[in-house]
């Protein structure tokens, strides 16, 4: 007896195949930035500042000297993420087997935790970008309004590779205020493309990256390295995409927001009216700088 079996496709078990998510890199600014939770919609940061005047003589009886207490506000944006998926779409699918209970309700999804990490993976990435554009840190003069003005650092208006990389670093280290010299918190900040040009310039002059100068980033392949020899680190992030290159004090810069959880804790149910499991996710974003006179950029000023 001969086995016919030319009818049948050929069998692939869908259902046992490894699911992988596509996941992004979310980026460091909310991670790195002091956050001011609690707004609403607009608040302020609160800005202090004393100037000291030392007088000739002994007996001295004229005050002189100041202190200024100023404020630049946090105004927050809404920002919404909503969608509804027809589990019943899937019956037709292997995801009807692998993902779906049985019954014909299809009220619950085994992937929803997988569907719901990647809302957050990319929500996060798309508040990154948020804070590095127009409106926000990308564009200096909407946020600071008038007054001081961040530095334009000529050297980084030109091409940024791995042959230039160092030397336009140098012009960023030169030109910072003796003021925040000795800071803790410098920050260059950057793009992916552009930071893997600054490793690639690294490598190229004697691998300063490596080893004493940045072994616990460069070993956890992160996107930040200890710059050599300064008290400066750089950092590349996905918010940034048009060639920026800003270097700041991390405490300077602030975001704002309602509650900076609300990304990670947000509704997912099931509407049993149009049959579909919903998700909404809603929260607050924004920026301010308390100096904008402490910015060194090549963009916007």
């Amino acid at each position: 007896m001969a086995l016919d079996v030319q009818a049948l496709n050929d069998f692939s078990n869908e259902t046992a195949g490894k699911i992988v998510p596509r996941m992004v890199f979310e980026g460091y600014t909310t991670s790195i930035l002091p956050i001011q939770e609690g707004i609403k919609y607009i608040e302020p940061i609160n800005i202090f500042d004393t100037t000291v005047v030392l007088q000739d003589g002994n007996c001295v009886s004229t005050p002189s000297g100041s202190f200024t207490a100023t404020q630049r506000n946090i105004q927050v944006v809404d920002r919404v993420s909503y969608d509804g998926l027809c589990l019943d779409d899937l019956n037709s699918k292997y995801l009807g087997i692998s993902a779906l209970d049985a019954g014909s309700y299809n009220t619950t999804f085994k992937l929803a935790e997988v569907y719901t990490s990647q809302i957050v993976n990319q929500v996060k990435k798309l508040n990154d970008t948020f804070l590095w554009g127009a409106g926000q840190f990308g564009t200096w003069t909407s946020v600071t309004g008038s007054g001081a003005s961040p530095v334009l650092v000529s050297a980084g208006t030109g091409s940024f590779n791995s042959t230039t990389a160092l030397d336009i670093l140098d012009e960023y280290i030169a030109a910072i205020p003796s003021d925040i010299s000795d800071r803790d918190d410098l920050t260059v900040w950057m793009g992916v493309s552009e930071f893997r040009q600054y490793i690639a310039a690294l490598r190229k002059n004697n691998n300063y990256y490596a080893e004493a100068n940045d072994t616990t980033n460069a070993a956890a392949g992160t996107l930040m390295s200890r710059y050599p020899f300064a008290n400066v680190k750089v950092v590349g992030t996905p918010g940034i995409t048009d060639g920026r290159i800003c270097l700041m004090p991390d405490a300077y810069a602030v975001v704002g927001t309602d509650l900076l959880s609300d990304v990670d804790n947000f509704s997912v149910w099931f509407d049993i009216n149009v049959d579909q499991m919903k998700h909404r996710l809603k929260s607050k974003l924004g920026s301010q700088v308390a100096f904008p006179e402490y910015i060194l950029t090549n963009k916007s000023i």
